[in-house]
């Protein structure tokens, strides 16, 4: 079974979990750098990027996280783990991790009291997707190998790089478990390249 790690550290950890295990695979919540070695892919949740991002130089999972992704080990970032992804963030120095080829605007979407909810068409997974957004951020720009597979209102709202997945909106807050399960399908086809390139 497919070991999908949720980063523990703050935000939607609990509904993450129970998206996986609703979607066939192991959930396990992240708390220490250790535990990378024994998952097969990593969600990073929605909450506050500045927050998540103090946490994770504190518990020391920076390196450790850009050293998953390096390793074809898929991640998917929502909503403020989107932020996390990202190559440019607009207003800020530094990027976090810098895995997807992406300039995103943090609380592009409004504050708390802007939340929404929406059905979008997302490529391969969904035609009717019911996203929630909760002080989204949205992405800019992106770069050529990285491909939007949902917008909405002309702004991008989710996007592939290879074995990196992102959302503005939060996939884990509903019972609709399809993007959850693409990614699972992800971290899947990823185990399979390695077994293929070992064997």
């Amino acid at each position: 079974m497919v070991r999908v790690g949720v980063l523990g550290l703050q935000g939607a950890v609990r509904e993450h979990i129970r998206s996986i295990e609703a979607s066939g695979a192991e959930g396990v919540i992240i708390k220490h750098k250790e535990q990378l070695d024994d998952i097969d892919g990593l969600i990073l949740p929605g909450g506050e990027s500045t927050t998540m991002r103090r946490l994770i130089d504190k518990y020391d999972f920076l390196e450790p996280l850009k050293q998953f992704g390096n390793s074809g080990k898929p991640i998917f970032g929502t909503c403020a783990g989107l932020i996390l992804l990202a190559s440019e963030i607009v207003g800020q120095e530094q990027a976090h991790l810098g895995l997807i080829d992406m300039k995103v605007e943090r609380n592009a979407f409004g504050r708390q009291k802007d939340s929404f909810e929406v059905e979008i068409p997302i490529k391969g997974v969904a035609d009717d997707f019911e996203a929630v957004f909760i002080r989204a951020p949205y992405i800019v720009e992106v770069g050529p190998n990285v491909e939007v597979i949902a917008t909405y209102k002309d702004k991008i709202v989710a996007a592939q790089q290879g074995h990196y997945l992102c959302s503005a909106f939060h996939p884990e807050l509903t019972d609709d478990h399809r993007l959850t399960g693409y990614f699972i399908k992800m971290i899947e086809e990823a185990n399979q390249h390695v077994v293929m390139n070992e064997g």
